[in-house]
């Protein structure tokens, strides 16, 4: 009981908001103030979120599957590639212009050139992802070990510690909130682009449901497709909001 008064004293205000722009949506929807092709009755997208039920956890399903190689892959990118140029000074310096100048192409321009090169659209799709995610977590990965306090190291140095023992001892432990913060960035960004992977060229997932549909011009289920894409998103995020506090307890926030 006490963990549920607790939550409420926390999250009303945000309960509120979101009351407000559900009615917001109503008056908008109700008085036709735009196109109401666009704007369908709050009634009409009830039903169609209850009536697809089915086939959208078939896509999301689809959209996991296509999800989660790509977040472990941006991982090991992130994490290889970050701390060699966080630990290597010289490495940095040459590798740092390029990384930088890689991260300012979006990746709509790549992405005729990935579909065509890539053996399958699967394939596809996960670089695209990956190219899409991965500088979040390589940046903050990098940030983060340049940012470890001197003192670290020289108390490793007075204990010996040495590779693989010094890293996972000192170096990781003390670069992992810079690290954590970067990856739940990414991760939230592999949302936005795994909808977009999947609108050109998927038979199925959460892109290609509200793609498919807004093609038709069935706006109700476009909007159903949208707030269940938004649940899972606050899901997930949430779920490792509360991983990344675990694991970073020994900190002051």
């Amino acid at each position: 009981m006490k963990k549920v008064v607790n939550f409420i004293k926390d999250y009303w205000i945000t309960a509120l908001i979101c009351v407000g722009f559900v009615l917001l949506y109503k008056y908008i929807s109700d008085h036709k103030l735009f196109s109401a092709l666009m704007f369908p009755p709050l009634k009409g997208i009830l039903e169609s979120f209850v009536e697809d039920r089915d086939v959208t956890v078939l896509n999301l399903v689809s959209s996991i599957k296509l999800l989660i190689p790509s977040v472990a892959i941006t991982l090991a990118i992130a994490l290889g590639l970050g701390v060699l140029v966080g630990m290597n000074s010289k490495l940095r310096k040459i590798l740092h212009p390029i990384i930088y100048a890689f991260s300012c192409v979006p990746s709509i321009l790549l992405s005729p050139f990935v579909v065509l090169l890539s053996p399958t659209f699967w394939w596809a799709s996960v670089i695209l992802i990956v190219y899409g995610t991965v500088w979040a977590t390589l940046f903050a990965t990098i940030t983060g070990i340049q940012a470890i306090d001197k003192r670290y190291l020289d108390n490793a140095a007075t204990l010996e510690l040495k590779g693989m023992k010094r890293f996972f001892k000192v170096i990781l432990p003390a670069a992992s909130p810079s690290i954590l913060s970067g990856f739940v960035n990414s991760l939230r960004s592999s949302f936005v682009m795994l909808v977009y992977a999947e609108m050109y060229g998927a038979s199925h997932g959460l892109g290609f449901y509200v793609k498919r549909y807004s093609t038709l011009g069935l706006y109700q289920k476009v909007w159903g497709g949208f707030i269940f894409m938004v649940l899972v998103l606050v899901v997930v995020m949430t779920f490792f909001e509360k991983i990344k506090n675990r694991m970073l307890k020994w900190t002051i926030n």
